[in-house]
């Protein structure tokens, strides 16, 4: 099949002017910038537009098989930016300071849902009435999966906006969602390296070997990261170096360990994490993703989306998945709240706090594809994708929803010495004014044109 570099060149120039459009609609109605940008991704591409039957036209663009392999790398390079972000942003100290309490909370929060997950997945897929074969088990843990990380960017920005961040309870959904989404890409790593009928054994045995890989080499990695930035710091040349290490990581843990790629971006970007230069090399990190690769992440999503085969039941359980992915959390985290002594509020106002949904739900989703259960180009299991997509508008909107209900008449001192800086890439992506995106990109230019040296 012909390729046309042309053609790219034009997908791209409609896949960015669309996902700022639709992206700033719903900001101003609410909701994430990520919600927009999958739609924008439906909206243009052959997935809606395609399905209306008019000769010659399938939608706004509509790449070819070739085409499409360019846009899935930018994509994968999207998800990569994304995940290596958080890595940068994740706090140590605020780990250690919420101890056990956000550990056990974020734990049982990925169980239960994951749980939930995958026996609502072997339901639709037929379960127990027909035998479960190892794909469709593969398939329902995948669906599980996707259930299982918090958005911490939603969620701190309700507590920020509720005075409510600095509190006992704030601290505590803020560390444990962190925990969260190591958790959930850790345990999408381990499914996708059982996928084709690997050993759970061997597959540990790799998890812990690359767990072992990324910390002893990023630990060196990190010092000759402390020595470069002593000596040049602000300088474009730490920015490329964090890259570097980022993409080495990501390709190490495909490649040798069967571990996803997205996590090892995520122990790149943990390993740098905390040091001096760690705000500045994310502030690079968040504008050469934001301004190309992130959106294309979220526009392949709705642009590689294939409808023709969509039933009533899909919508009923994408309904279903929903109300599992959130009774979930506030089931896992709340109840496990109040064992560690948390009030019976305090306790539902964590479960609430828990249950978003964003940017790292659909990395597990562009990452596991390959687990959903097809024979022979026929769908026998289930796209979650539909569903995803639900789930991050429902809980988007609940979230702030039921926080503002359960912190009504609920005050709370807050803790001392306590401040908690902003994710540097959920302001790119979700709520924050323009002027908050033109401020990153003056803070990332201003001290690389005044030092910046090749």
């Amino acid at each position: 099949m012909e390729f046309n570099v042309m053609n790219i060149l034009f997908d791209c120039a409609i896949i960015l002017l669309a996902t700022k459009l639709l992206g700033m609609l719903t900001r101003k109605l609410g909701l994430p910038q990520v919600v927009g940008m999958i739609l924008a991704g439906l909206l243009i591409g052959p997935a809606i537009l395609g399905q209306f039957g008019i000769p010659g036209f399938h939608g706004i663009i509509n790449p070819t098989k070739p085409e499409m392999d360019v846009l899935q790398s930018f994509s994968q390079i999207g998800v990569v930016f994304i995940l290596f972000s958080s890595g940068l942003e994740t706090d140590f100290k605020e780990l250690k300071r919420s101890g056990a309490a956000s550990t056990a909370i974020a734990t049982v929060g990925v169980l239960v849902p994951v749980a939930l997950g995958t026996f609502g997945a072997l339901q639709f897929m037929g379960w127990p009435g027909k035998a479960a074969n190892h794909a469709m088990i593969m398939n329902a843990l995948f669906v599980g999966c996707i259930l299982a990380a918090t958005s911490v960017g939603i969620t701190v920005e309700t507590l920020r906006e509720l005075g409510k961040l600095n509190t006992r309870v704030g601290t505590t959904i803020l560390s444990a969602a962190i925990i969260d989404d190591v958790l959930g890409i850790i345990a999408l790593s381990l499914i996708t390296g059982m996928n084709g009928g690997g050993s759970i054994g061997i597959t540990l045995l790799k998890a812990l070997g690359f767990f072992v890989f990324t910390i002893g080499l990023g630990l060196l990695l990190r010092w000759l990261f402390k020595a470069l930035v002593t000596k040049y710091p602000h300088k474009r040349r730490t920015g490329i170096f964090a890259l570097v290490m980022c993409f080495l990581y990501a390709f190490c843990a495909e490649e040798f360990f069967d571990i996803a790629a997205i996590t090892g971006a995520y122990m790149a970007g943990l390993m740098l994490s905390g040091l001096d230069d760690t705000s500045f090399v994310d502030r690079k990190v968040v504008v050469s993703g934001y301004m190309i690769f992130t959106p294309m992440f979220f526009a392949y999503i709705g642009i590689s989306a294939d409808f023709s085969h969509f039933q009533l039941s899909g919508l009923i359980f994408a309904l279903v998945f929903v109300l599992l992915g959130i009774i979930g959390k506030i089931i896992g985290c709340g109840g496990i709240a109040r064992a560690f002594h948390y009030s019976g509020r305090e306790s539902l106002t964590i479960g609430c706090g828990m249950i978003a949904r964003g940017e790292v739900a659909l990395a597990v989703y562009a990452t596991g594809q390959s687990l959903i259960y097809m024979d022979h180009g026929q769908l026998l299991g289930i796209d979650p994708l539909v569903a995803t997509i639900f789930l991050i508008i429902f809980s988007s909107v609940l979230c702030p929803i039921l926080l503002k209900l359960v912190f009504k008449n609920q005050s709370q001192p807050p803790l001392e010495g306590k401040e908690h800086k902003a994710t540097i890439s959920s302001e790119a992506i979700d709520n924050v004014p323009d002027s908050s995106e033109d401020a990153a990109v003056h803070a990332c230019a201003a001290p690389a044109a005044a030092g910046a040296k090749a």
